[in-house]
């Protein structure tokens, strides 16, 4: 059997798959506060009890937020701050006492639907999660695109490809910069939009939800729905996929599947755009799912 573990901000969830992609076991224990070795220990119990329950041991995929650096082998880059800097892969090999594969949250997203969701088959897969934050991963041939950087898919930390005027230089971002895909297309990114225009504060899902009767509202979801494109439309210029997968919590907005591509093709460079956009097959579940997988 496969395991498959998602370390979350909050939660960490556990998963074992058979060698059909069914679901034997799930289990989710909350993320230890600020505390790495408290984390690191409630990865190996929650590896243990799986295994315990199903009688069985398996191959170990974790996904986490952030990467591991090709250099020294630390994680970097993650919202989880306490792991930073810290040797994860190594210390959890050392606690299981077996080699264990990890990359980050967002390709294992990307694997879970290319392997067997909603880009089964697909040569090429850009899978994307657009919440808190915007991340993505890269699939092709049914093998996760780490890069020479292991920064392959961090799309959210490009600039918004042919910005307009209003919307230079841009908000400000976490990584130092200003005006990153991130900063337009997160959920907290729209909530900014329309706060900038309107002077509410309101959470992308009351925006959403707000847009089939209020003017201002659908204002700002039609901004986004124009950088998504713009956004879209630079990655299908330089990687042309075959399927774009949403995730994250801005991909239960159902009209984005119908308008993105509407929109996207006065940006790409071709005279017909067959690449899809599709909602995820397995949704939140797609990220342990791909964990699981790193071992096909």
């Amino acid at each position: 059997m496969r395991i498959g573990i998602d370390l979350g901000g909050t939660k960490i969830e556990g998963i074992a798959l058979d060698d059909m992609g069914r679901e034997l076991i799930r289990h989710r224990v909350a993320t230890p506060v600020s505390d790495y070795q408290a984390t690191l220990k409630a990865i190996v119990n929650l590896v243990h009890y799986i295994q315990t329950s199903l009688d069985d041991s398996g191959s170990i995929g974790i996904g986490t937020p952030g990467s591991l650096s090709p250099e020294t082998g630390l994680l970097r880059n993650s919202n989880s701050v306490c792991m930073n800097g810290q040797p994860v892969k190594q210390d959890l090999e050392k606690l299981l006492n077996r080699e264990i594969r990890m990359t980050n949250d967002a390709n294992c997203f990307a694997l879970s639907e290319a392997t067997d969701g909603a880009a089964k088959g697909v040569e090429l897969v850009f899978g994307v999660i657009i919440g808190t934050g915007t991340g993505a991963g890269i699939v092709i041939n049914g093998q996760v695109l780490n890069g020479a950087n292991a920064i392959a898919g961090e799309w959210g930390h490009n600039p918004l490809p042919w910005p307009e005027n209003n919307e230079l230089p841009g908000p400000e971002c976490y990584c130092g910069k200003h005006g990153c895909i991130e900063t337009f297309l997160s959920g907290p990114g729209l909530s900014t939009d329309y706060f900038a225009t309107v002077g509410e504060q309101k959470t992308a899902v009351e925006i959403v939800d707000l847009a089939s009767t209020d003017s201002r509202a659908e204002a700002c979801l039609q901004r986004y729905e124009g950088r998504m494109a713009r956004g879209l439309a630079h990655i299908i210029n330089v990687l042309d996929p075959g399927v774009i997968v949403l995730g994250g919590g801005m991909s239960n907005v159902t009209r984005l599947y119908k308008n993105v591509p509407e929109l996207w093709g006065k940006y790409v460079f071709s005279d017909v755009v067959s690449t899809r956009l599709v909602a995820p097959e397995y949704g939140d579940s797609s990220g342990v799912r791909g964990a699981a997988w790193l071992w096909d």
